[in-house]
């Protein structure tokens, strides 16, 4: 059984007032209770991966994903994003581990989960709960929470603040659940000090099941992807037609898990679960039905056209 992961508090009283002891204490409590499978505490500081991030940008990994050349000075000092921010609270709220099939057995990235809202809305609300818990605590911090809406290094800070291991496929792995998990920030002017904690040690050492299942050979040494030949860039932010790669597609037409899947820490990889129309159904509809459909899940991200181009690819390949 799956168990979450809250790094203890090596903390002592001493260096803390023990009310601010008791608020960690209760948002890791809520947190549980919400759903969350880790939490965890930073300081606004120079992430020790940026140096990482710097380098994989002037390589050209990111591909054409050019607003990641944005913004670079905040992603290197988070603190910039909020003035006076004291602490960083990283998240980690758990999504399905059964592949979205269709009833003609295609497959959508797991992530997505095509029957609930876009994520991102789904985590904010969630996080509001805990900044409500912060400001009943103290009624003047200011509090905001982010879920890929701000040029935040998510997994460098969330490995920071103790709640995971970054795997050689570049994903946070928590222990005892593995790497099918979302993260959201909530940076806070709370007086909180972030306890200490030691690093989650990474267990992969000689393991390379990540880098051989990548299709394209996406994953290099270093926990380092590029972007060029990933499958999820290419069948959800490209805008250039994944027709060429409908072969190392295989049956997934939005996204790519294959290096998840390699995963030993991941479990239940081969279950699906029907949960999206044919792919003669998307090919066939319409943009106002799939805004009424899936306007309001991950599946928009790409959009109906995209998508419809990412299918003729992957059926096309078994013509």
């Amino acid at each position: 059984m799956w168990t979450p992961h809250y790094p203890d508090n090596p903390c002592s009283s001493k260096r803390r007032g023990a009310g601010k002891d008791r608020l960690i204490s209760d948002l890791r409590r809520r947190a549980k209770e919400l759903g969350f499978i880790g939490i965890g505490f930073s300081r606004p500081e120079r992430l020790f991966h940026f140096e990482r991030f710097a380098a994989w940008l002037s390589k050209g990994h990111h591909a054409g994903m050019t607003w990641l050349e944005r913004n670079t000075a905040l992603r290197e000092d988070p603190s910039k994003l909020l003035p006076n921010c004291r602490c960083i609270i990283s998240l980690a709220y758990p999504y399905s581990s059964k592949k979205p099939s269709t009833p003609d057995g295609f497959f959508a990235s797991r992530y997505s989960e095509p029957t609930l809202e876009d994520y991102h809305q789904r985590l904010k609300r969630l996080c509001s709960v805990l900044v409500k818990m912060i400001k009943s605590a103290h009624g003047t911090a200011v509090n905001r929470i982010f879920v890929d809406s701000a040029p935040v290094l998510e997994r460098s800070t969330a490995y920071t603040s103790g709640i995971g291991f970054i795997g050689k496929n570049a994903m946070l792995i928590i222990p005892g659940h593995g790497s099918y998990f979302y993260l959201a920030e909530i940076f806070s002017t709370a007086p909180m000090e972030a306890p200490s904690v030691t690093p989650v040690p990474n267990p992969c050492s000689s393991c390379s099941r990540c880098l051989e299942a990548c299709p394209k050979g996406a994953i290099e040494e270093g926990s380092s992807v590029d972007a060029s030949k990933c499958l999820s860039y290419w069948t959800i932010e490209s805008k250039e037609t994944a027709s060429v790669l409908g072969r190392e597609m295989g049956h997934c037409f939005f996204g790519c898990d294959r290096c998840q899947e390699a995963c030993p820490h991941n479990r239940d990889k081969a279950t699906s679960e029907v949960s999206l129309p044919s792919t003669e159904e998307f090919l066939c509809m319409r943009d106002e039905v799939f805004e009424e459909k899936f306007g309001r899940t991950a599946l928009s991200r790409a959009g109906l056209e995209k998508i419809k181009s990412n299918i003729k690819a992957v059926r096309g390949k078994l013509l």
